[in-house]
């Protein structure tokens, strides 16, 4: 009988392969450290938290397009869309080295590291260099896209793809740099988390400083009357603040910039409650406000809507350093200032089409002296908040309303009053919302 060589030699054979996979398996458990493990998780945590911030961009279109007329809609779209294509770029090129570079340029006015992601950049310490700048570059572009609302159905697009392109260029990595950067502000001692002033207020300010210039929509303001001009579609708009509410899970807890460990995650878990309170809080306190002193004593919807990112713009400073409770607080007063911004800009005839400079601009404000009454922090003074408070929006309101007052006079802010009543979507783009292309001379 001829021995079965063949199924021993396979038994053999398994028998090999079973203990190398025990021994690989084994040397690899070895060798993946804690630290290792603990490097993965945070940088995924941030990665997580980049792509929520990005889906903001979704958000701002939604909201900004519910609120414009039907002749503007593709525009507005449009402005959003560029934002996030030339924000990333310019961020990349040079403005993630203006805000994080360790060279001090002017007496430390902004950075230098290079350009592109470098070593010369004050990376985290644990973090990936390319998904931190992910992250940072995420809050760029929504710096630049809170003006995309404020100026709907009047500014040209070249305009637009020339103050996009200074304001995630330039204004917003050189005033960061003054906090995040490592630059004067944050030697003061100014606390600003994730951005109330450095991201929200720099755009409100930005839009103020456009629709001032600008002027009103034709039409905006007969005499006494205010006029609404019309808008298509609330159900986009309360779709796109549900979507920055959710996105704002990601600017937030995001910017804690770590997961791992008992610290990082009662932290980012108590920053998740603030922000959630605070919108809550903003939302009631806006419709409440409105709901008292109008003489229709009707509850307003979009009222309610801007009332709920009021107080998402103002926790975003201090959610990491204040109680509950207090972020509570600061969500009410951020939704009345909602309103009370709304109604000054009226009183002012300025028009600012979806309340950008109430909601960015003053919440921002509110947000970074917020820190000051309420952190349990006690080395945030109220000092050095009011100080970084009036700074940072001055800054952006100066800088952008030079900007645009430059364009102006080169005429190439405001389209015509003929080219304003055709709108937007066919005189700068040729198309309407439902993909029918049309010429238009004027």
């Amino acid at each position: 009988m001829k021995p079965k060589i063949f199924p021993l030699a396979r038994y053999v054979l398994g028998a090999m392969l079973a203990f190398l996979f025990v021994g690989v398996a084994q040397a690899q458990t070895e060798t993946t450290s804690i630290a290792e493990v603990t490097y993965a998780i945070n940088n995924l945590f941030l990665l997580a938290a980049a792509v929520l911030v990005l889906f903001m961009q979704a958000g701002f279109a939604m909201l900004e397009a519910g609120l414009s007329s039907h002749k503007n809609t593709v525009n507005v779209l449009f402005k959003n869309t560029f934002d996030v294509c030339v924000g990333v770029l310019l961020y990349f090129l040079f403005g993630y080295s203006l805000m994080y570079g360790e060279n001090p340029v002017l007496g430390g006015f902004f950075g230098w590291g290079g350009f592109g992601i470098t070593n010369n950049l004050d990376n985290v310490e644990g973090l990936s260099p390319q998904v931190d700048w992910l992250f940072q570059a995420a809050f760029a572009a929504t710096a630049a896209t809170i003006v995309s609302g404020a100026v709907m159905g009047r500014m040209y697009f070249k305009a637009y793809l020339i103050y996009s392109a200074v304001i995630t260029g330039l204004v917003y990595p050189i005033s960061g740099h003054w906090k995040w950067g490592g630059g004067w502000l944050d030697k003061l001692g100014f606390h600003d988390f994730a951005g109330s002033l450095l991201v929200h207020s720099v755009g409100g300010f930005a839009a103020l400083a456009a629709v001032v210039v600008m002027g009103p929509r034709i039409g905006r303001f007969e005499g006494n009357k205010i006029n609404s001009l019309g808008y298509q579609g609330i159900t986009s708009s309360s779709l796109g603040v549900f979507i920055l509410w959710v996105g704002w899970y990601g600017f937030n807890p995001g910017s804690q910039l770590a997961f791992v460990g008992a610290l990082n995650t009662n932290t980012t878990m108590l920053i998740a409650v603030n922000t959630t309170l605070s919108a809550a809080a903003g939302g009631l306190a806006a419709l409440a406000f409105d709901w008292i002193t109008e003489n229709k004593r009707k509850p307003n919807l979009l009222v309610t809507l801007n009332g709920i990112l009021g107080g998402l713009v103002g926790i975003t400073a201090g959610c990491d350093t204040v109680s509950n409770w207090s972020a509570i607080a600061i969500g009410v007063v951020a939704g009345i200032l909602s309103v009370l911004g709304t109604k000054l800009l009226d009183r002012l005839r300025i028009d600012d089409g979806v309340g950008a400079w109430p909601v960015h601009g003053l919440c921002g404000i509110w947000g970074g002296i917020a820190v000051g009454i309420f952190s349990t922090n006690v080395e945030h003074k109220l000092s050095a908040q009011i100080v970084g408070s009036l700074v940072i929006p001055f800054w952006a309101f100066i800088t952008m309303f030079f900007l645009f007052y430059v364009m102006d006079l080169w005429g190439i802010l405001r389209v015509k009053p003929s080219q304003e009543k055709v709108g937007l979507d066919i005189v700068e783009h040729g198309q309407t919302e439902k993909g029918v292309e049309i010429a238009f001379e004027d």
